[in-house]
């Protein structure tokens, strides 16, 4: 069964990003910047960096629902398709409404 996207999730257009649970910080938010593919660059990094989900407890952390809907499709994120390819990455999720098309779009006006 697909893992479904949370209620405060920031790629959710209906989400204000204040409103994440324990707290906002627009530091570490826009630090997720370095997670996000380039348009264009086929990168195949040592690490393949993931925005993790804001529900789940540091050490259990699991992929941000949004994040995978938008790097694995538009975002194309190559490193990300192969992982997913080998099964190192958690791909049966379900995104709710409407989804902001770029990270740019999650941060705070």
């Amino acid at each position: 069964m697909a893992r479904k996207q949370c209620g405060k999730c920031p790629w959710r257009k209906d989400v204000n990003p204040h409103d994440i649970p324990n707290g906002y910080c627009v530091i570490k938010h826009a630090n997720l910047r370095r997670t996000i593919a380039k348009p264009g660059e086929v990168n195949f990094p040592d690490t393949l960096r993931q925005m993790a989900c804001h529900e789940f407890p540091e050490g259990k952390e699991r992929v941000c629902v949004g994040w995978l809907a938008n790097q694995m499709g538009r975002g194309n994120n190559i490193a990300l398709r192969l992982a997913a390819f080998e099964g190192r990455v958690e791909v049966d999720v379900e995104t709710v409404g409407e989804q902001h098309e770029c990270f740019e779009d999650t941060l705070p006006k």
